[in-house]
């Protein structure tokens, strides 16, 4: 990709951003309902009421508001969520790390699973393995994230109690916790305490997200190396003597890995929506389950922070996959 691309792309994504907080504040204002009546008191005057609209800017005509908000936002400043009192750039950096965490650990999980399962159904061509795992997959593909979450419960948290249904750590073991990132902050300061809690706790969501982006990479990826073992330099190898494995692993994985990287970095947004409900069963303290708790009570500031912070993950990871696919493919670096 050429510097003149890049800034392309990133021109798009800054005109891209502009049109989901222009959406996104238009929506939330034809929505019905008055936000300020879930916060105020029954008592409340009417003096007190017209207070709070001046206090969260939603006195003015909606062209105010926007500029008033868009405005406040360039300057890193998404207001005060009208249901937790607190400031929504903060909350949002609370719960960033945690939704973060659970989406690249279940990426990893459904790429390790996926690509195996791809691996071997290509090396078990036209037999009995093969067409199990082509059945399996598409089984697995059938079913959503939310009905494994659900499924998953049933079996590790009620019939087989081993795992945690809920929350992301035990209270008692998080103590002395210096960032959010539980994870990663165990792992560097040797906390093996922190790290098998964290690790139970996001077993069950991983799973939940892992299992049907799995399902898709391995569909997607043994398509591609069945059809790059078809090409004539394969054929070539074989004929030298090349076992199948190395022939998959060191031929034709390299040239079938483009294509699925893009799925992978489409999909890969999706399984970060998908967290909105998978967190929510599993009362994981992610931005997923407070979206839904910020739609609930109608909480405008919260509401257009997570959404544009959404919509930021989402440009970040499609560029980020355009980068990755030149990487692989060096023919698009003349593009």
């Amino acid at each position: 990709m050429s510097p003149i691309t890049l800034l392309k792309r990133l021109i798009m994504a800054i005109g891209t951003l502009f049109g989901v907080a222009v959406v996104v504040f238009l929506l939330l204002r034809v929505v019905p309902g008055d936000p300020v009546s879930m916060m105020i008191s029954p008592g409340a005057s009417q003096a007190d009421i017209a207070a709070l609209r001046v206090q969260y800017g939603l006195d003015g005509s909606m062209f105010k508001q926007f500029v008033i908000w868009i405005s406040a936002a360039l300057r890193g400043d998404f207001g005060v969520s009208i249901s937790l009192r607190r400031d929504v750039l903060q909350l949002l950096g609370e719960r960033l790390p945690a939704t973060m965490e659970l989406a690249i650990a279940a990426l990893e999980f459904a790429v390790i699973l996926g690509g195996t399962v791809a691996i071997v159904g290509t090396m078990a061509r036209r037999t009995a393995l093969e067409s199990t795992i082509d059945a399996l997959n598409g089984l697995f593909l059938a079913i959503p994230d939310f009905v494994w979450a659900l499924a998953l419960v049933l079996a590790f948290g009620v019939f087989l109690p081993i795992l945690p249904l809920t929350g992301r750590i035990d209270p008692s073991v998080s103590s002395g916790m210096a960032t959010p990132f539980y994870f990663a902050e165990s792992i560097l300061r040797l906390r093996f305490d922190v790290l098998a809690d964290v690790s139970r706790h996001l077993v069950m969501p991983i799973l939940a997200l892992g299992l049907p982006l799995a399902a898709v990479i391995a569909r997607v990826l043994k398509g591609s190396l069945n059809e790059a073992m078809a090409q004539d330099y394969i054929l070539l190898a074989r004929l030298k003597g090349m076992s199948k494995l190395r022939l998959v692993l060191q031929e034709a994985l390299r040239n079938a890995i483009g294509p699925t990287l893009a799925l992978t970095g489409v999909q890969f947004t999706f399984l970060i929506g998908g967290t909105v409900i998978v967190e929510r069963i599993f009362a994981y303290p992610g931005i997923g389950n407070m979206a839904i708790d910020a739609m609930i009570n109608r909480d405008l500031p919260l509401i257009q922070g997570l959404v544009l912070m959404f919509a930021v993950i989402f440009i970040a990871i499609n560029i980020t996959v355009d980068l990755l696919a030149v990487v692989f493919n060096p023919k698009l670096r003349r593009g």
